[in-house]
């Protein structure tokens, strides 16, 4: 079976080009081909010897995912569904902007969190992608955008791993992934520009700060254990607690000096001023204890709607009330534009094409959708 050279970072680019009897300066030839040229094929190569290349042919490929669709809104953003095998299908997106271009990245067919308010948590879960999965998405967009806009620099000046699935529960695939990306023989994308959303997987984003340290965005949603638990129901396992411990150590190596927590407003459920009260004191803990204030920007996320949730969007003057409390203790606020909703390509509402593999019962319990209700606040 030819390997497939998209799964390798530099480091491993290189062990492998000395498995095959080159020197390692070679990998480094050959990776800025691939990722900064977008060569799909080695007699692009020009620089290598016929012999060198003769050699990759027959050993290795450049495969990239296969397109299945491709939407473009009416306000520049671009969704592209890609091809993963198996029946499953994972979705991408472009958003251009006046000074960045972003784009966002799935790192898994399907998602196993769950969380009641993602189109993706809907579908179940399939499988990881595979590092030249989660890159070929940005080596696809990349260099076809080059060529529709005919330049030769860089289109992508942003990343983020907000796309389909829970980066953090793909590890092994994610990092070689990002360290591509942040290569400067690769994409050369700052740390501060690459994102990785969680949902809170603890233990793997303590790693992640020794292994990537990367921008850092978390799916807060609420800041009490027993809303959470019922929004993102990996909170059970890693309550709030928990989960501030880590972000605290996580800003020892953050390549910003906060990390940047996602709200999703749900009408009723979580979207009254006590809530972002509860915010406040999270943040904040009580003076008897030994942590800091956690340096934040809140991303207050207007909810787009999907049939199976059961849930509606806060009004404009109810999101505006509740960044107002948060604004006025002095905490960074954002309300995040809704971008590509008219093509299903906004927050939330990726959704791609999976069959979900988990098991019977959990399947039967993802399709018994369940209005929630807010929690009563005493």
């Amino acid at each position: 079976m030819l390997v497939n050279l998209l799964d390798f970072d530099l480091e491993h680019l290189s062990e492998y080009c000395e498995s095959l009897g080159e020197k390692r300066f070679r990998a480094t030839q050959l990776f800025r081909w691939i990722h900064q040229r977008g060569a799909k094929n080695f007699d692009q190569m020009t620089d290598l010897a016929k012999s060198l290349r003769h050699l990759l042919e027959s050993h290795c490929t450049i495969t990239p995912l296969k397109v299945i669709s491709r939407q473009n809104s009416k306000d520049g953003t671009i969704k592209w569904l890609f091809d993963v095998g198996a029946g499953d299908a994972v979705e991408t997106v472009f958003i251009p902007e006046d000074d960045r271009a972003t784009l966002c990245i799935s790192s898994q067919a399907g998602c196993a969190v769950g969380c009641v308010f993602c189109s993706t948590g809907h579908q179940g879960f399939s499988r990881n992608l595979t590092t030249a999965e989660i890159i070929s998405q940005l080596w696809f967009v990349e260099h076809t955008l080059r060529e529709e806009f005919g330049k030769t620099e860089r289109i992508v000046s942003n990343v983020v791993m907000m796309g389909m699935g829970e980066p953090l529960q793909n590890y092994s695939a994610l990092i070689p992934a990002l360290k591509t990306m942040l290569s400067d023989h690769g994409y050369g994308i700052s740390r501060r520009r690459l994102t990785v959303s969680t949902s809170g997987v603890v233990p793997i984003v303590e790693r992640l700060g020794q292994d990537a340290p990367v921008a850092l965005a978390v799916s807060l949603h609420a800041a009490n254990d027993a809303l959470r638990d019922r929004l993102v129901p990996l909170n059970k396992k890693y309550p709030l607690a928990e989960l501030r411990r880590a972000c605290e150590d996580y800003l020892r190596v953050a390549p910003r000096d906060f990390i940047t927590f996602e709200y999703c407003m749900l009408a009723g459920v979580n979207d009254t001023p006590q809530h972002a009260q509860e915010i406040l004191d999270w943040l904040k803990p009580a003076e008897s204890s030994n942590l800091r204030p956690l340096p934040a920007k809140i991303n207050l996320i207007p909810f787009n709607p999907f049939p199976e949730s059961g849930l509606v969007c806060s009004s404009a003057q109810t999101v505006k009330a509740f960044s107002q409390v948060l604004i006025g203790a002095g905490v960074v606020t954002t309300i995040r534009k809704t971008r590509g909703d008219d093509i299903d390509a906004a927050c939330g509402q990726l959704a791609g094409e999976v069959l979900d593999r988990t098991d019977v019962n959990t399947r039967m319990m993802k399709q018994k959708t369940i209005p929630l209700k807010p929690i009563e606040m005493h």
